[in-house]
């Protein structure tokens, strides 16, 4: 079973339907006892980081993820505010993370009005390195993204994919069963459809 955590937060019914149109089944998940049958896990996101972290926190989702992901090795894609989750802590709130991944979620800070915030609409994806979401042979791949806050870098796992916007962060990481994408697949046509059936069947 494909999973996506309903935690109060995302675009999970997007999600459900690009899925279907991969031909591949997913239950939207309300209650952690659910994702005992969980083959793969998709936690998205849209929204701030302390209240994402409230709401795992107060919905019990923190200690089966942990189980799950940290000990059994299901994997997991994070996505947007799902992957931020992921990092120590963000300069937009005060809780701290799932701690999963050596980063930090930091605060677009421009000193021109050429950039605004949030980074909204299409841009590029330059790869890193080959990933099991996508290789170098797929070169000029765009994503939606929508996001104000943004990883920097990260110290302990690969950097798969980078994205310029007044400057460069990462969009996206590979660390194990654990995977994580800045932009939103699910509102990304066919790249994203394409990246979610790669999470699916790579991973």
């Amino acid at each position: 079973m494909i999973a996506i955590i309903d935690y109060g937060l995302g675009n999970l019914g997007s999600i459900q339907n690009m899925i279907k149109k991969i031909g591949e089944n997913s239950k939207i998940i309300t209650h952690p006892e659910e994702l005992s049958e969980a083959k793969k896990i998709i936690l998205s996101g849209v929204g701030s980081f302390d209240t994402g972290m409230n709401n795992l926190i107060k919905r019990g989702w923190i200690e089966v993820l942990n189980k799950l992901v940290l000990n059994d090795s299901i994997p997991i894609l994070g996505i947007c505010l799902g992957m931020q989750l992921m990092t120590q802590s963000s300069e937009e709130g005060f809780q701290n993370g799932l701690g999963w991944i050596s980063a930090n979620t930091e605060k677009f800070n421009f000193d021109t009005n050429i950039y605004k915030i949030p980074h909204m609409g299409w841009n590029d994806v330059m790869f890193d390195k080959d990933s099991k979401l996508f290789n170098s042979q797929d070169f000029n791949q765009k994503f939606y993204f929508v996001h104000s806050y943004y990883i920097k870098k990260i110290d302990n796992c690969d950097v798969t994919f980078k994205t310029v916007y007044g400057e460069e962060f990462v969009s996206g990481f590979e660390y194990k069963n654990i995977a994580g994408v800045q932009f939103h697949p699910e509102k990304s046509h066919k790249y994203g459809m394409k990246l979610l059936e790669n999470f699916i069947n790579n991973f």
